[in-house]
């Protein structure tokens, strides 16, 4: 993609989250998601996108998270191919977004200290929207605050259909992990 419509992009994303209205926000443009749907005896089915845009407001808990589908890399490219056209259909559904809140304080975080705090929120992805709760451990090291995490969804969630030929080769359940390291701005 070119970088101009990136820029595009992230900039109509941080304005769509303009509700975030307080000066001490958090921003991170390097993070990384990690989805695995691996069935044991079968080729590992795994993915890696490291230029995930997130953003955090600890006076209002908010955070919001953007995910170019395309940003998304497999080991195998035949694999990553097949995830773009077959089925998440980036072309159609370019991105992935959630949009949620901590449900715990985060202006008490200290220094240094990890802390289990939850989240909830909504995940966006193929069109369809999916309820997210989940702990993230939350860790504040000067001006950056680390969030790390995971959950688990499905293709089904997000209307995303399997071929009865590889159906047996992709877990039923789909693992998330999130590792955010988020600047002060």
């Amino acid at each position: 993609m070119r970088p101009s419509f990136i820029t595009l992009l992230l900039t109509s994303f941080l304005i769509f989250t303009s509700k975030i209205q307080s000066q001490e926000r958090y921003i991170e443009r390097d993070g990384v998601l990690i989805f695995e749907a691996s069935e044991k005896l079968f080729e590992e089915v795994k993915a890696t996108n490291e230029s995930v845009t997130a953003i955090f407001d600890p006076q209002t808990n908010k955070i919001a998270a953007l995910a170019l589908i395309k940003g998304f890399h497999f080991k195998n490219s035949l694999m990553e191919e097949h995830f773009n056209e077959n089925y998440i259909e980036s072309e159609q559904y370019p991105k992935a977004t959630f949009k949620g809140e901590l449900l715990d304080d985060a202006t008490v975080l200290s220094d240094n200290t990890a802390t289990e705090m939850e989240v909830k929120g909504t995940l966006k992805l193929h069109g369809k929207e999916k309820e997210i709760q989940t702990v993230l451990n939350v860790q504040k090291i000067g001006d950056i605050i680390s969030m790390t995490g995971d959950f688990k969804v499905t293709p089904q969630d997000f209307d995303i259909k399997i071929p009865k030929i590889v159906e047996n080769k992709i877990a039923k359940e789909v693992h998330v992990k999130i590792d955010f390291k988020l600047a002060k701005k």
